[in-house]
């Protein structure tokens, strides 16, 4: 099934307005159109002027094409296209659908792969049991927003003993290209302790969604998985909706009580979506040329995650349906330019979210996978959702791996004169041991009180051989 044919498919049964009108001029990728006073968001089916004069009815359903409009001036809408916009033509018709920034979500979803508009692209038979629900929902209250108390244990060891993640955290995963971040979310998926997975997958190329689905996600991963697709060929629309919809899914799991791991690669090319569809409406570009409303949007996207109070008020959090205390925690990976952690998308994401992850190339480059730098990278809930003893261990190994830091270079040209410092002394003896806990196979799995109990003895050795050898000074 076409991508056309398969976006005509969501609005079979949709009742339309009589409201309709007319294309009168294509700049780009918008589509002007007269007399049709439609609210922004919502969907409109062109149809050609050959269906109209019936002269050619062989594309059937595939002659219509679904836009979404995005902006008006002056006395004309402003279309932009779900699908392609080849074959448009001045006259064709615009018909206004019943049909706002809607998504339909539902329990068949789990293990399947959809794509922006909710359709399966995974062969595997219709999608029963949807029901619809708002893509651009109200924002949660903030007093309805439950503290995160609550660890969410990733089987990742560098993240569950390092960098570790609440239930309800926002965090961002900061990474150049081809340092691991798809086989991180990979292993995250497989071996969480989230009920439930959704991850969306922006901008791809098209080969890489079927080996992140076998390879790194995998049978296990995918079985209690939702995964939501836009490939880097689909319009910027299609792109900015599948971030939309897979965040719709994961509240929707969430208003039934259950934790959600929603997995987003990457909020930068949502970004660049958006960016896109603020040029063709005429925003005026600013850094970078990114466009002002880029910046609301990923605001509004990333807040929408986090973990609700348990509340019988249906208006809490601006949906009609009981808040059942569900969360949603959000892993948003951002691509940096030549690794560069300043850049627009970059620097706005680090100022919403609740923590980042970095990945080193220098890591990667030494076969030290997950790449995850924990002197750079921060969980801005951590202490709040471990035990005293686990941030104790916790801080006395990063304070070994930043002595070691200080000391690598020397280290490596064997300039480094033992005895020197006794914490230099302990972090060089103690450096293999840490890495090897911050190493870990993509198929391994280690819970999170085991690899705890391997943190604290760790770190009580550690702190033994730093007292003993400042004894002896």
């Amino acid at each position: 099934m076409s991508l056309l044919t398969a976006a005509i498919s969501t609005v079979q049964g949709l009742q339309s307005t009589e409201i309709a009108g007319s294309v009168v001029a294509l700049k780009g990728m918008t589509i002007l159109v007269d007399r049709l006073p439609l609210a922004v968001g919502s969907l409109v089916r062109l149809e050609p002027r050959s269906r109209n004069r019936g002269e050619s009815q062989s594309g059937n359903s595939a002659a219509d094409q679904l836009g979404e409009i995005v902006g008006f001036t002056g006395d004309h809408t402003i279309l932009m296209m779900l699908g392609k916009s080849g074959g448009i033509s001045p006259g064709d018709r615009a018909i206004g659908l019943h049909a706002m920034k809607n998504g339909l979500v539902g329990e068949s979803m789990l293990g399947r792969c959809i794509d922006a508009l909710g359709n399966p692209i995974d062969s595997l038979g219709i999608l029963h049991g949807l029901s619809p629900r708002p893509l651009d929902p109200e924002p949660i209250a903030p007093l309805a927003r439950r503290r995160i108390t609550q660890a969410m244990p990733t089987g990742v060891r560098a993240l569950d003993l390092f960098t570790t993640l609440g239930q309800g955290q926002r965090i961002g995963v900061f990474a150049g290209p081809g340092v691991g971040k798809s086989t991180l979310l990979g292993s995250i998926a497989r071996n969480t302790a989230a009920d439930v997975n959704v991850i969306s997958l922006i901008g791809e190329r098209g080969r890489e969604v079927k080996d992140f689905i076998e390879e790194a996600l995998g049978h296990e991963g995918l079985a209690r998985s939702v995964v939501v697709v836009a490939t880097g060929d689909e319009s910027p629309l299609m792109r900015v909706r599948a971030a939309m919809l897979a965040t719709t899914i994961a509240e929707y799991f969430r208003d039934q009580g259950k934790a959600v791991m929603l997995m987003m690669d990457s909020v930068t090319r949502f970004a660049h979506a958006q960016r896109q569809i603020g040029l063709s409406v005429g925003e005026p570009p600013a850094t970078r040329g990114y466009t002002p409303s880029v910046f609301a949007a990923m605001a509004r996207l990333l807040e929408r995650a986090g973990a609700l109070e348990h509340t019988g008020d249906p208006s809490a959090h601006g949906v009609q349906t009981t808040l059942r205390g569900g969360s949603i925690t959000g892993i948003y990976t951002v691509l940096v330019e030549g690794d560069e952690m300043t850049e627009p998308v970059a620097d706005a994401a680090r100022g919403i979210l609740d923590g980042h992850i970095i990945l080193s190339r220098v890591l990667a480059q030494r076969n030290h996978y997950p790449a995850v730098d924990v002197l750079d990278s921060i969980s801005r809930v951590a202490d709040d959702v471990v035990d005293k003893a686990h941030s104790a261990a916790r801080r006395q190994l990063v304070r070994l791996l930043a002595a070691y830091r200080k000391v690598e270079d020397l280290v490596q040209i064997g300039a480094y004169a033992k005895g020197s410092s006794t914490e230099s002394d302990v972090a060089i003896a103690y450096q293999p041991k840490i890495l090897e806990l911050l190493q870990q196979g993509t198929r391994e799995k280690q819970g999170f009180e085991e690899a705890k109990a391997r943190l604290l003895k760790l770190a009580i050795d550690a702190g033994a051989s730093l007292a003993g050898g400042q004894g002896r000074k």
